[in-house]
Order: structure tokens, then sequence, then C-alpha cells
């Protein structure tokens, strides 16, 4: 066996029991997966995946950055290059590169993740080395070639109720088109991703804003045909299920400008103009504005803010976004939510979900807020915190002044699409471990950490995602 039936579960014997038996209770229930970056096309044209490589190291960033670290160029791991420059195109060439280095992975997240996805989803029971690497290889993409292991039937397979994929406000969904029209009964939603066109900084920014004029037949030259175009994609969206926007700010910073305020920044924005605080004053109302659409829409607003983006000028500018080199920074949450939730934080039909890079201020700053305003809710520990670590400090430190109901269960937030069901489970095995601590310590009683552990893995992300 790769992986340990107890993982993740505390050492002291009664404890781990009681663990166990919380686990059990669970472990089966359908996935919810309200938040992620699967690619719709996998699930609309239901083809093979191509190989192994493709499939768990050319497309992972966790993967390719820890290899990237030990020296290893992005090129030899087959990540394309912006600049069309030549990368590894052999498969079994980038799997033996992954498997002789598997070792930098210990004790990592990702190992317990494609020890799963090795184990329970590929019936593989030798651990991946440079000796076995060429067995394991040519048992995966044997798989690959069955329909057993195409999308849609893995999709089945690991109990997915419903996905959201993430695309941009200029993105035309023909994928997620093609998935309505064909007949299939799994439940994959889009989520509204403005960035392209809420962002002053971001590559193109005008002329994203023109597309999404022309695409929702509004003048977006004004403030006003602006805000129209973007209710209009919004139901858009909404017409392929989505049920929430997405947002990843390089700051948590909101603002609630007089109109007259908000259109002057707009323009300065078409125009290129804005300086780096104009930019993200922008960004911050945009936030509040995009809240009250929530409040005529439905759609939940996440908000992913301090990472900061491409922190490696060279890779940016070879390979681009996403390339592993996003970086957690220090990110306020008291002053910077402060004019959104003036505005809006006590409207009991408006959710919005926030998450965060910088743990310190789980306790100190993020708990006392979804504590206290009613639309305010606490996303799951995110990106470089999905782990057994970071999900513990989590429970610990937002536990005791926001309780869990105004958290929003686990969400994987992955690309790697075979590796949902071992992020849920590892999600699963923690709050079981948890509240079985919560129980010993005569903290929660053994009934109610039964109710807790369902809500936990199931009932609050399909609630407060609306799914």
């Amino acid at each position: 066996m790769l992986l340990d039936k107890d993982r993740l579960f505390p050492t002291d014997p009664a404890v781990r029991n009681l663990a166990r038996s919380l686990y059990d209770d669970i472990c089966d229930l359908p996935i919810i997966s309200p938040h992620g970056h699967t690619d719709p096309r996998w699930f609309a044209e239901n083809k093979p995946f191509s190989d192994p490589a493709q499939l768990l190291v050319t497309p992972d960033h966790y993967v390719f950055r820890m290899l990237h670290s030990q020296g290893i160029p992005l090129e030899a791991m087959g990540v394309p290059r912006e600049d069309g420059g030549k990368t590894e195109q052999d498969p079994r060439k980038i799997w033996r590169l992954f498997a002789e280095n598997y070792y930098l992975f210990r004790a990592t997240p990702s190992r317990i993740w494609v020890d799963h996805v090795l184990q329970e989803v590929f019936g593989i029971y030798k651990p991946l080395s440079a000796e076995t690497a060429d067995e394991i290889y040519d048992h995966i993409d044997n798989c690959l070639t069955q329909d057993a292991f195409r999308p849609r039937a893995l999709f089945e397979q690991f109990n997915i109720e419903a996905i959201s994929t993430t695309e941009s406000a200029i993105d035309d969904l023909k994928w997620h088109k093609l998935i309505q029209q064909s007949g299939w009964g799994g439940k994959v939603v889009t989520a509204y991703r403005p960035d392209a066109v809420i962002d002053p900084e971001f590559d193109g920014f005008a002329d994203n804003v023109q597309k999404l004029g022309e695409m929702a037949g509004e003048d977006t030259t004004t403030w006003q045909g602006y805000l129209a175009a973007h209710r209009n994609r919004r139901a858009f969206f909404k017409s392929f299920g989505s049920t929430s926007s997405d947002h990843g700010h390089p700051t948590a910073r909101t603002e609630n400008f007089d109109p007259s305020v908000a259109a002057n920044l707009f323009d300065k924005a078409l125009r290129g103009e804005c300086s780096a605080d104009e930019a993200d004053a922008f960004r911050g109302h945009m936030l509040t504005e995009m809240a009250r659409m929530s409040l005529d829409d439905g759609l939940v607003l996440q908000i992913h803010p301090g990472a900061a983006r491409n922190h490696s000028d060279a890779i940016f500018t070879k390979f681009g976004r996403d390339k592993g080199y996003d970086i957690p920074s220090r990110t306020d949450y008291v002053n910077a939510l402060k004019p959104l939730l003036n505005a809006v934080g006590g409207e009991p039909d408006l959710t919005i979900i926030v998450f965060t890079l910088d743990e310190s201020s789980y306790a100190r700053e993020l708990a006392p807020l979804a504590g206290v305003y009613p639309a305010l809710k606490l996303g799951p520990p995110w990106w470089f915190h999905d782990s057994y670590e970071g999900m513990m400090r989590f429970r610990e430190m937002a536990t005791e002044t926001a309780g869990f109901y105004n958290t929003v269960g686990f969400n994987d937030d992955t690309r790697a699409f075979c590796s949902i069901p071992a992020r849920h489970d590892v999600a699963r095995r923690v709050d079981s471990a948890f509240l079985a601590t919560l129980v010993a310590t005569g903290r929660l009683a053994e009934n109610d950490a039964r109710e807790v552990s369902y809500d936990l893995a199931y009932r609050l992300a399909k609630q407060a995602y609306r799914l």
C-alpha cells in the first residue's frame, strides 16, 4: 500500500479510533467542487487524456515548481513557452524525470495527492521511483486508452456531484455550451472571472474592455455602459450554471466611490494612465460594484487576494502567467474590506467568501470579521496551505471566533483533475481529526461532531455556493 489507512489521524489510540469513525461516516459522500480550474473542454469532448505526463506532471504547478526549485528547467517538464521556444515533447522522458526526483516531494501535500491517484485511481501499489518509472508509466498509459478513464467516466467514478470551472468574462463558453448540448448528466458549471476587464494592470486591459462591450452589446467606453456589460455577461454565465464570481486581486482593498469618481478612474484606466495606487483603487471599487450586482443576480462573490503574481520577470517573459512564481504576501483585511462591508456586509442574502495566503490574519482579522458580518464567510485554506498543517491551523485559529458555520466547507481549487478526490479525502481526514480532538477534550459532543463532519464535507459547500 502506498497510503497508510490511518493517515492524518491523531496518534492517541482512543482519539484515532474516534477520528476514524467520524471519517468512515463521511468518506463516501459526494464531492462538491465549487471552485477550481479544470478544463471544461475535457468534459465537452470526453477524449482520452493523452499520456501520464500530461495528466500528472506538465499542467500541475505544485509539481513542476518543486522540480524547478532544484534546478530542473521548466522546458524539461514540457511546460509550454510563450515565445514558442523548444520544450520537451517526449512524455516518457518527462515522466522519468518526475519519477527520478519524486523523493523531493516527501512529506508534502503533492506526495499524498499523487500517491492517492496512483493507488486509488490506477491501482498501483509500488512506490514511484527511477526503477519503477517505466512500469508505472506503461500501466497508466494503458489505463488511459480505456473508456473507464475518460473524463466523464472519471467524473462519475470520483462521485462528483457538481464541479465549477473558472472562465474569463470574455470567454465565449463554447465548451460549456457543448456540455449542455451533449445530453450528459454531469453537473459542470462555470464561474465569472472578470480580472482581465477589471484590473487596469492586466495585459491588454483596454482591448479586453472593448471586447467585453462587443460581446455584451454595450458601449464600454462609458462608465454606465461598462457596468451594463458586466451585468449582461454575468447573466450569460448564469445561463451556463454559474453560481459565483471570482476575483484574484493583488490586495484585499475595497472602495465605495461616488459614481463620478469611479467614472473618472475608469476613463484613466482605459487611457492607460492609472498609477499603481489608482489601479488598486479601481479594482477595489469594482469589488463593491460586483457585490451590488450579486444582490441582484445571486452570484456568490469570491475574493482571492494576496498573491504577488509572476515574481520572476524572466519566467513570466518566457512562460507567461501561472508558472509557479506566485508568492504569498502580507494582506490587510480589517481596513481593506471596510468599504465593501460598510456598503453591503449586513445583507443576509449576499455571500462574500474571502480567502487568504496570509495565515497570520485568520485569528486576528478574518475570523472576527466573519464572526459578525452576515454576508462574510471564510474560504478554506488555499493554495500554499492546502495541506494537513494548513487545514489544521485554519480550524484552530478560525473556529474559536467564527465557528464552523461562517466557513464554507472545502474546495480543491485545482487544475489537476485526478487529484480532486485525493484533496477532498485529505480535508475530510483533517476535519475528522480536529473534531475527534474536540470531543476527546470535552469541547464538543460526539453527536454534534458527526453532524459537523457531514456539514464540513458536503452541506456547507453546497449551501454556500448554491449548488
